[in-house]
């Protein structure tokens, strides 16, 4: 039964959702960190994947074909991010690793293990692209609304300048708020983002069925039908927005080896609670924001609403607020993955100045990190562009690393031998799977991205 986490226990969890992430990369395994309850594992569960994949949601039911076909792809692909996620579990277990890289390289060898870290940062990098993307729109957004509201006017009727450019708006947030977060090695304000970042998906949910239940007359006449036409490409092509969605693989096992309770059969039950709620969520959402505006669905969700709309000016600035505070965890975790080692190997030649160092490493690398992000974001117009992109490295994280640990694990593990034989075929099944998702997708993002298609 689920713990109720209220009053200052709220605070309590989402220091250790930040303390976990953000320390994911370090951990050692004979570390046993915070202690986390049945409601405590669930809560940073859900703080893990609703994110930016919300707003994909409802162009995604567009694109599958509408909302029987994309509730369909979603329920299949449930069944494969449960078991991932029950997988990843019981390689911790069995490995004695408590982050995701470390228990790749340990079950399935050093060579996987490296290519899982620089998919991992990869991925990351990607994630903190889709952040900024999304901020620049909601900023563009955000300036209307406050044009309209104070001048009365519309916003044909505004003036261009630099200053008023949401690109030029987003560098200051940029230089001004998101680099003096993430240069620190604490970002102790981090403590709050897991429960703004659930309240910022839960408002979103709720303001979208609100506007479509508060639709004028003429528009309910308008409603798409519940399923059009559609062909199994257009439905296999949404997968990749899924996998971004539910995507809270890599912080799984640091939130499974931080639990009091690490029975395997607890861990299948909460990962089954974290992810239907989850398909609550994205669903109400994908459904109501496809049946509000049907094929004329923006990428972003926020963007298909008007800027004058106090609802979604709310909504907006919630989900912007998210983003910025999540986005210097993002920034600490792929940074860690790349100075770890540099540490390490100067630590071994002795260096006496090995403060200064990894200071100044740091700063380097979170800059260079925030200006190539900010340059792919400021010219990348269409965020399910860098969605269909992280949606196919997704799919090495939920189907082929996790794939690879079982059946590596199957080679070792005392088990009967139609065990072995019935988990080895699941674990080729997933990898499978994975490599054609992550093929398909990552090559139609590819072309897309150079104009191709």
């Amino acid at each position: 039964m689920l713990d109720s986490p209220t009053g200052g226990s709220m605070e309590e969890l989402a220091r250790e959702s930040i303390s976990l992430l953000a320390s994911a990369s370090a951990k050692s395994p004979l570390d046993p960190g915070p202690r986390l309850g049945s409601a405590g594992s669930v809560f940073i569960m859900l703080k893990s994947a609703l994110g930016a994949g919300l707003l994909n949601f409802p162009w995604a039911f567009e694109r599958a074909g509408g909302v029987r076909s994309a509730v369909t792809v979603e329920l299949i692909s449930l069944v494969f991010l449960i078991s991932s996620l029950i997988v990843l579990a019981y390689s911790s277990s069995i490995s004695g690793q408590s982050t995701y890289q470390a228990v790749v390289k340990k079950v399935c060898g050093p060579a996987i293990g490296q290519l899982c870290e620089i998919c991992f940062i990869f991925n990351l990098f990607m994630i903190s692209v889709a952040f900024l993307v999304i901020v620049n729109d909601q900023l563009e957004k955000l300036r209307d609304s406050m044009y309209e509201l104070a001048t009365g006017l519309p916003t044909s009727d505004t003036q261009h300048h630099f200053y008023t450019d949401q690109r030029f708006l987003l560098l200051l947030l940029c230089f001004f708020v998101i680099l003096p977060l993430s240069v620190s090695k604490e970002i102790s304000i981090q403590k709050y983002s897991s429960v703004l970042g659930t309240l910022a998906a839960t408002y979103l949910t709720v303001a979208v069925i609100i506007k479509y239940h508060s639709r004028p007359a003429a528009a309910v006449h308008n409603t798409p039908p519940l399923h059009s036409s559609s062909s199994w490409a257009s439905m296999f092509s949404v997968v990749p927005t899924i996998c971004f969605g539910f995507q809270c693989h890599e912080a799984s096992i640091a939130i499974y080896s931080s639990m009091e309770n690490q029975r395997l059969s607890h861990w299948v039950f909460v990962s089954v609670v974290a992810m239907i709620i989850c398909f609550i969520i994205y669903s109400l959402t994908g459904v109501y924001g496809y049946l509000t505006f049907g094929k004329h669905v923006e990428a972003d969700i926020l963007m298909s609403y008007g800027s004058h709309d106090i609802l979604m000016f709310v909504a907006r600035l919630l989900f912007g607020v998210s983003i910025i505070t999540i986005y210097p965890i993002i920034v600490l975790l792929g940074r860690s993955v790349i100075l770890d080692p540099l540490l390490k190997r100067r630590q071994k030649h002795g260096s006496v100045r090995e403060a200064k160092f990894e200071s100044r490493s740091r700063y380097v690398l979170t800059a260079v990190w925030i200006m190539v992000t900010l340059l792919i974001a400021v010219f990348v117009p269409d965020i399910s562009k860098v969605i269909s992109v992280i949606g196919g490295i997704s799919a090495c994280f939920i189907f082929i690393f996790p794939g690879l640990c079982l059946m590596f694990a199957m080679q070792s593990e005392p088990v009967s031998c139609k065990t072995r034989v019935a988990l080895t075929v699941w674990g080729v099944v997933t990898l499978i799977c994975g490599a054609f998702v992550f093929g398909h997708s990552t090559t139609l993002s590819v072309l897309q991205l150079l104009g191709k298609i």
